[in-house]
């Protein structure tokens, strides 16, 4: 009789054991593999293309006077919006410059009379744009060679694109700018255009290709680095499951599905559409109230040896 109650309580111990590693079965690790359930979700998914760039002027234009002489007054500072046809600048011509100064010398009515007389030249704005730099301040002397002041037609982001991913970008694409100055900041962009010839760096073609901000912050600078990401495709409100949940067998693309409350696993094919490599898109073949399995591998750290290592000097150790 005791030995039926022994036999009785060490099969009730063995249910239970049993019952717990049923229940952790499919998440216990197993020959370095570790299995998971879960359901499909709704989200979306993106493919994109990341490459760096640097912010600089769609166009730069330089001013440069049309004679040489001295400037005698610079009407607008770095940063300024300007218009067509507005006047940037006075300047002297050397001839000007000349016959005013010697009529300073014989007081101010002559002065006034020869200004009168001579007028200054104006330096006009031949764009709608920004001040980017000014290079001269009043009094400087400049020659027909030298660059008064810089503007820009517009700020963008030139990203460099290698012959592998340039098929992969197209005009009119969104983008998201951001900038290792501001990386918390994410700007929206669009492809607005790709250079028809590449640049040989490095025995590796390059693209130049024009990133045009939606909205050109305040803080935008010519010169910034940039990281671009361009959106090649992407989809919204669609099925999601794991990259590592789909089977490819055959010809035959499946996911192993969780029949419940059985617990029985069988293969189900489904179609995908857009890969990210974490995520991938199910067109059919499964919804959102399936449940699929996952099965990953286990890394563990080893643990670490108590051993001696014989090739360690006996240093502190007794012999």
């Amino acid at each position: 009789m005791l030995k039926n109650k022994y036999i009785i309580i060490t099969l009730i111990i063995i249910s239970m054991l049993a019952l717990v590693f049923f229940i952790r079965g499919r998440q216990k690790a197993s020959d370095g593999f570790m299995t998971k359930e879960m359901h499909p979700v709704v989200g979306d998914i993106r493919l994109t293309v990341i490459t760096t760039g640097v912010v600089e002027p769609q166009n730069r234009l330089e001013i440069k006077p049309s004679i040489s002489g001295r400037i005698e007054e610079i009407l607008v500072r770095e940063g300024d919006n300007i218009k067509k046809g507005d006047v940037l600048a006075l300047m002297s011509s050397t001839e000007r410059a000349a016959l005013v100064d010697a009529a300073r010398s014989q007081g101010e009515e002559t002065l006034r009379y020869w200004k009168e007389v001579y007028k200054q030249t104006p330096i006009i704005s031949p764009i709608d744009g920004e001040v980017i730099v000014r290079a001269v301040e009043p009094g400087q002397t400049v020659t027909t060679s030298d660059a008064v002041l810089v503007l820009s037609d517009r700020l963008i982001v030139s990203a460099q694109f290698d012959e592998t991913d340039i098929g992969r970008v197209a005009v009119g694409q969104e983008a998201v700018i951001t900038l290792d100055a501001y990386p918390d900041v994410r700007i929206q962009g669009v492809v607005d255009h790709i250079a028809y010839e590449s640049e040989l760096i490095s025995n590796v073609n390059i693209y130049d290709v024009d990133i045009l901000p939606q909205e050109i912050p305040a803080f935008f600078r010519s010169g910034m680095s940039a990281n671009v990401e361009v959106i090649e495709k992407k989809r919204e409100g669609v099925i999601l499951i794991p990259a590592h949940a789909v089977n490819e067998e055959e010809g035959r693309t499946f996911v192993k599905v969780v029949k419940k409350p059985q617990n029985t696993i069988k293969e189900r094919e489904i179609e995908i559409g857009l890969s990210d490599e974490r995520n991938v898109e199910v067109i059919s073949g499964l919804t959102t109230a399936d449940v699929i399995l996952l099965r990953g591998q286990v890394y563990s750290l080893k643990k670490k040896s108590s051993g001696i290592n014989p090739f360690m000097p006996f240093r502190g150790r007794k012999k």
